[in-house]
């Protein structure tokens, strides 16, 4: 068995315990587990390619604080929670934004409207719950949806696997995340944790692929 396949299947696991941790009502797998998600991710491009791209394990490690805060309860460590998964989109966006070619105007509203629907749908339904986290929440949704909106304009522009993986990625990322915010300042149920970890696994994993695709794409074309 290579090393790229030791790895998934390590990252398969700790995702699999994460998941029935929550699944279960069982707070030790969490805490053991959860932060091995990302680096075992992260593991795995650094196996899974020859030259790695910086920007994108930058997003990994952001990523990974990110997953270490939203282990605890409490309002403090939800905002650096937050803010972690902020600048790892930040990152995401500019992996996206550097391949983007010109677009016509037609493709960008195209791009733009399913996010900016679903943002200002959230940000309607749950601005009375937010409270003192309304604008961190705006920011946000607002910086994840431009991921959605670049991921999206690459893919109607290139229509390759590279493009494809990180369009769908981006796609159930923000879906995990507004479940998430559902979760947390509307209605909080168990399957929704369960529903906001795997979706979250799925995105990470599809980005993944997408930057090993990528790796690849730009090997063939040498």
């Amino acid at each position: 068995m290579g090393k790229s396949k030791i790895v998934l299947l390590v990252f398969m696991v700790v995702s699999l315990l994460d998941i029935t941790g929550i699944l279960f009502k069982i707070p030790i797998l969490i805490q053991l587990f959860k932060p091995f998600i990302l680096l075992s991710l992260m593991a795995l491009y650094v196996v899974s390619v020859s030259e790695r791209n910086k920007t994108y394990i930058l997003a990994l490690l952001f990523s990974f604080m990110g997953d270490f805060f939203l282990i605890f309860e409490g309002e403090l460590y939800f905002i650096v929670g937050l803010v972690s998964f902020l600048i790892a989109h930040l990152f995401f966006i500019k992996i996206v934004f550097g391949r983007l070619q010109k677009s016509t105007i037609s493709k960008i509203l195209v791009s733009i409207f399913p996010f900016l629907t679903l943002f200002l749908f959230l940000i309607f339904f749950l601005k009375d719950t937010l409270n003192e986290l309304l604008i961190p929440v705006i920011i946000y949704g607002f910086t994840i949806s431009i991921f959605g909106v670049v991921a999206m304009l690459d893919y109607v522009n290139t229509k390759t696997t590279q493009s494809f993986l990180m369009f769908v990625g981006a796609l159930i990322f923000i879906s995990s995340d507004s479940i998430l915010a559902i979760n947390k300042f509307y209605n909080t149920t168990q399957i929704f944790g369960v529903l906001i970890m795997i979706t979250y696994i799925v995105a990470q994993y599809l980005i993944y692929r997408s930057m090993v695709a990528g790796q690849r794409l730009k090997i063939n074309t040498k």
